[in-house]
């Protein structure tokens, strides 16, 4: 009997047979598919929101020539349930805008929480203090906390200490943005980075560490979790990812 295909690979594989590429038939709801279900929302006359809701996938049930026999029957014999869909759209667009943090997670500094860190990391600036938790926002440590999980299980620990991603170089704190007035995202515990010296803030690719390739899972795992990573967007900061879309 085949395993049936989990929600987030169904999706994918929808969207590409009505002709919106996602990329990769590989399950992880990142920028790309978010783009895709963006724009399969517009084809169709619905609110363009990058959320798998129920309207997207019914719209994405309907038949379509684009795909092989084989693969289409395997993909339209899959019935997401409700929570399945529930999630995708959890995923696709968990976080606000820059510019609606402090409606959506409050007043700087508050409603703070620590999660275990699963793997040994250590202090940046101190490689000699090790880092048993990480203080966080109530609203993204779980998210967080799964992230780190799929790392501990995606590197060995000597990948890990080669891709940087053992040194902690600041969650929370309460500052202004380098030459700026507004509040860093760091404010609010919804940002982290790590290994700053190997990724400092104006360097970008090939120069900053985590720009190699090795890092794409790094990375993946928090775009799949919603988070922004301002080196793959924008080629600085390599060292930062933040549960804000910019």
């Amino acid at each position: 009997m085949t395993a049936p295909i989990p929600f987030s690979q169904w999706l994918q594989m929808r969207l590409t047979a009505h002709g919106f590429a996602c990329g990769g038939i590989d399950g992880i709801v990142g920028p790309l598919t978010v783009a895709a279900i963006k724009a399969f929302e517009a084809s169709r006359g619905l609110p363009v929101d990058g959320m798998a809701d129920e309207a997207v996938v019914n719209a994405l049930r309907s038949p379509s020539s684009r795909v092989d026999p084989e693969t289409a029957r395997a993909v339209e014999d899959r019935d997401p349930s409700e929570d399945e869909i529930q999630t995708i759209a959890l995923v696709s667009n968990t976080w606000p805008r820059q510019s609606g943090v402090p409606s959506f997670y409050g007043a700087v500094g508050t409603r703070q929480t620590r999660i275990e860190i699963p793997f040994d990391m250590f202090l940046a600036w101190d490689k000699s203090h090790r880092c048993r938790t990480m203080t966080l926002h109530e609203k993204v440590a779980p998210s967080a906390l799964r992230v780190l999980q799929v790392v501990a299980q995606t590197y060995s620990a000597k990948e890990r200490v080669d891709l940087g991603l053992n040194l902690f170089a600041g969650s929370l704190n309460v500052r202004r943005m380098r030459g700026g007035s507004s509040y860093s995202m760091h404010s609010w515990g919804i940002a982290i980075d790590f290994d700053s010296e190997r990724n400092q803030l104006k360097w970008g690719k090939p120069k900053a560490r985590l720009s190699h390739d090795d890092a794409i899972p790094f990375w993946r795992a928090w775009e799949a979790e919603g988070w922004l990573s301002l080196g793959r967007a924008r080629n600085y900061d390599w060292m930062h990812v933040q549960a804000a879309r910019l």
